[in-house]
């Protein structure tokens, strides 16, 4: 593919993929209106993600079967574009596409196009869609990214302004996004409208089918999805920055593990946690960007090596736990993914190496919150040596110290609030450990809820907070300003990572420069 150097904003990019894309179906033989009428087309925009330096995911969807076409090239004008094989977008995936570019230059964008047509009458062809990625440097270039989560939760779904963070952080024009989990809320209904304390109607201007009700069966799931995507803001959003994706609960079911009882819930039918896991997991894997693992399809924790300053790992707390009610050993990790992640950060010779974590270390989120019993988190509460799963963290920790792993920052969202914590072994029950940080930022659209305690065995110290008062001024919604994401910049020169909390009207709220520790 001939590499063509061109300087196009993200911004400007917006504005100008829409007459990019007509300019380039006017060259079809077709006349329009025959090749309009009655053509498949593309329902929920496009997608990037997992990219690094020389590869990206990319994603879309047709509203019929269709055989769909991929191009990319390094210029807006697709001059001397790569075609991939066509994709078929059939019911099996419900009409999703995804592949995985390869062979790409680093720091270099990267625009793709799909376009769609009809497999039995090969003139009826949709208006191609468009979108555009950056590969990672392999120099120490800056790079800037942002996190978030928790998207369209607690019945606080697509009103007349939208989920606007989307469109607050791309103006920041980030390298990519970090979706840290409650990507969805498949267990959260979107009624029409909610009466707030004040008097006041919140009107949730597109509510679909499948949102009316909790999601049971896979076309259900796959609907939570195709929600999120009717908005606006997200759909400029996919269409120029990358999003790197993880799950955590509200995926499948709040504080889902081995041990949740749907006995006595009538909304479920199959009373096997299971059932739903496995419709939640394809769910996830057909409707975002996330690269297939051939050893073990449907996982979730992985590394995107995201150039000489930065690695970035994705680890999954849910999916090999041990039950939240249970007294016995806690499982965490599982065994694969402990010694995956050991390995992976022992390998690494990023400056900086994040591990983006669906739920925080220190903060004591009970499974039952009437009754402050089970164990949804990492932390049991009791502020003492590492017991149950906060074994499997002291584990980590000690092997990061014990291997002169520096550098490492953890972020998550989960708890619907924005905080710093920072963790030190000389403030800790547990002492084996290097100091870290630990910085958290959501909801990107749902409800805000007050401060968690926190437990001591670690250390953390809570650095700064920003969140709801709690008790009656629990579950605000996206109206009330406390919506918030995280935006870090790492200097290309000197190498320090700059961690700023944000809220959606993109106020600054608080700031931290951290000096890297260089090896010899």
């Amino acid at each position: 593919m001939a590499i063509v150097p061109e300087t196009l904003t993200r911004r400007s990019f917006l504005l100008t993929a829409g007459a990019g894309a007509l300019a380039t179906s006017s060259a079809l033989a077709v006349p329009f209106y025959a090749r309009r009428h009655g053509s498949p087309s593309f329902s929920h925009g496009v997608q990037s993600g997992d990219v690094d330096c020389a590869s990206g995911v990319v994603w879309a969807r047709t509203d019929r079967p269709s055989e769909v076409l991929l191009e990319y090239s390094t210029t807006e004008s697709f001059t001397d574009a790569a075609r991939m094989p066509l994709l078929d977008a059939t019911g099996a995936s419900d009409h999703t596409v995804k592949a995985l570019l390869r062979d790409l230059l680093p720091d270099q964008d990267i625009f793709y196009r799909f376009t769609a047509s009809d497999p039995y009458s090969s003139h009826l062809v949709s208006e191609p869609i468009v979108g555009r990625f950056r590969t990672a440097p392999m120099r120490d270039r800056s790079v800037r990214f942002v996190w978030s989560g928790d998207t369209a939760g607690q019945g606080w779904g697509i009103d007349d302004v939208g989920m606007k963070t989307y469109s607050t952080m791309l103006r920041h024009e980030p390298d990519f996004f970090i979706h840290s989990g409650d990507t969805i809320y498949a267990d959260g209904p979107i009624p029409d409208e909610i009466t707030l304390r004040d008097g006041g109607v919140w009107k949730n201007r597109i509510v679909t089918d499948e949102k009316r009700d909790v999601a049971r069966t896979l076309d259900e799931f796959r609907g939570q999805w195709k929600y999120n995507l009717l908005d606006d803001h997200l759909l400029a959003f996919n269409s120029q920055c990358p999003t790197f994706f993880q799950w955590d609960d509200h995926e499948v079911l709040n504080n889902w593990s081995a041990s949740s009882d749907l006995t006595g819930d009538r909304r479920y039918p199959d009373k096997d946690i299971h059932v739903y896991e496995a419709r939640a997991r394809q769910a996830f894997q057909e409707m975002t960007t996330i690269r297939y693992c051939a050893e073990e399809p449907g996982r979730i924790f992985r590394k995107v090596a995201y150039g000489p300053l930065l690695d970035v790992f994705f680890v999954d707390l849910r999916s090999y736990r041990s039950a939240n009610r249970s007294a016995a050993d806690h499982d965490l990790f599982g065994p694969r993914q402990a010694a995956w992640l050991r390995r992976e950060l022992a390998a690494s010779r990023a400056t900086w190496k994040v591990i983006a974590c669906d739920m925080p270390l220190g903060l004591v989120i009970w499974d039952d919150y009437t009754k402050s019993v089970g164990f949804e988190g990492v932390a049991d509460g009791l502020n003492g040596p590492p017991a149950g799963r906060e074994r499997d963290i002291a584990d980590l920790l000690t092997f990061m110290r014990d291997n002169a792993i520096h550098n490492v920052v953890w972020l998550t969202a989960d708890v619907h609030y924005t905080a710093a914590h920072h963790y030190d072994p000389s403030r800790a029950v547990f002492k084996d450990f290097l100091p870290f940080w630990e910085f958290i930022s959501g909801p990107l659209h749902s409800g805000t809820y007050g401060p968690k305690p926190l437990d001591r065995t670690f250390g953390p110290e809570v650095r700064f907070i920003k969140s709801s008062k709690g008790g009656i001024d629990s579950n605000l919604p996206p109206s009330a300003g406390l919506q918030f994401f995280g935006l870090v910049d790492i200097h290309g020169a000197s190498r320090e990572m700059t961690v700023r909390l944000m809220d959606r009207e993109d106020q600054e709220l608080w700031r931290i420069t951290l000096p890297p520790v260089l090896s010899s």
